[in-house]
């Protein structure tokens, strides 16, 4: 059965958040010039997504019980990576916000498969700093959660 939420997001540091909700989340020597060019730093237990713009955007969240079909044409930027989530207790946040706040959801304990697919990136861009003051503008991002044993990251689609 597949669960979502919707979500606005203060995309600080042109980043958000997905992680074991017990990880300290620390991605700071993640962030390698090919995570930056890539959207994406990996860790184990956490997963920084590089944003388009540094103010709010619009984030989806789906919890899925397989590997969804490949959607990829409808969307700027894909991308997916595994993430051990060991109590099963996944966390979704802006870099800055404060975790104990954070949107929390239930998955599967262990190795979970997320796919970040991001879309209306140009428009957010062009519209920088005012990109969230219009839903034209606004930067989507969706995250889709399921079980999946671990696997190397990869780009599906890649935006500049």
């Amino acid at each position: 059965m597949t669960k979502t939420a919707e979500l606005t997001l203060f995309a600080d540091y042109f980043q958000l958040h997905v992680s074991d909700a017990d990880s300290d989340g620390d991605l700071s020597d993640a962030w390698t010039d090919q995570a930056v060019a890539d959207h994406l730093a990996v860790v184990r237990d956490a997963l920084g997504i590089g944003t388009a713009v540094n103010v709010n955007v619009s984030v989806t969240v789906a919890l899925l019980p397989q590997e969804p079909e490949d959607d990829s044409p409808e969307f700027d930027h894909v991308v997916e990576a595994s993430l051990n989530v060991t109590l099963g207790r996944l966390t979704v946040l802006g870099c800055t916000d404060y975790a104990p706040e954070a949107a929390t959801f239930e998955v599967l304990p262990g190795w979970n498969r997320v796919r970040v697919s991001r879309s209306n990136l140009a428009r957010a861009t062009e519209a920088d700093v005012d990109s969230d003051k219009s839903p034209e503008t606004i930067e989507k991002v969706r995250i889709q959660v399921w079980p999946a044993p671990e696997a190397p990251s990869k780009i599906i689609k890649r935006w500049m």
